[in-house]
């Protein structure tokens, strides 16, 4: 239980929360809220509006309009990028580029088209493979592992 007596309240505020309901409190708890908000802020103040929309703003995105929608993740060692390929040639016509933070996939499905695809790890310059299996190309790419800190000195 909440040790009450030791804030400095008095007793009938104590027996009032005891009291109240939890949808009493809620109103309570926005009215002082709404108290302490400027009027062009009150939408802010309801979750329910402000959830809804969160969710509109983290709806998936759609599927760019090229089909090009590859799987990137990372695990302790690599990054993998996995990418469904629909017709087989593209694997003839594909050039694959990488930096240290992105892959570039250029002349697919059109011979025009370049794609960029952000990792969520910087990679090494050297060392990366890719395999083709039962339709997929996947990318294999090493993390690097050991990042460079410098202090910066405050004075």
């Amino acid at each position: 239980m909440f040790p009450w007596n030791l804030l400095p309240f008095n007793q009938n505020l104590h027996k009032k929360f005891l009291e109240m309901k939890p949808d009493e409190i809620e109103k309570y708890v926005q009215q002082m809220v709404g108290k302490m908000f400027d009027s062009n802020m009150r939408g802010m103040i309801k979750p329910e509006e402000w959830l809804k929309e969160m969710e509109q703003k983290t709806s998936p995105p759609a599927e760019p309009a090229s089909g090009i929608n590859p799987e990137i993740f990372e695990t302790h060692d690599f990054v993998f990028l996995r990418l469904a390929l629909r017709e087989e040639h593209w694997l003839k016509e594909m050039k694959l580029f990488y930096t240290s933070n992105q892959v570039i996939i250029e002349h697919i499905p059109e011979h025009s088209d370049k794609h960029t695809f952000i990792l969520p790890a910087t990679v090494k310059r050297k060392g990366a493979s890719a395999s083709h299996r039962d339709g997929v190309l996947e990318l294999r790419l090493p993390k690097i592992v050991d990042m460079q800190f410098s202090e910066i000195d405050l004075s």
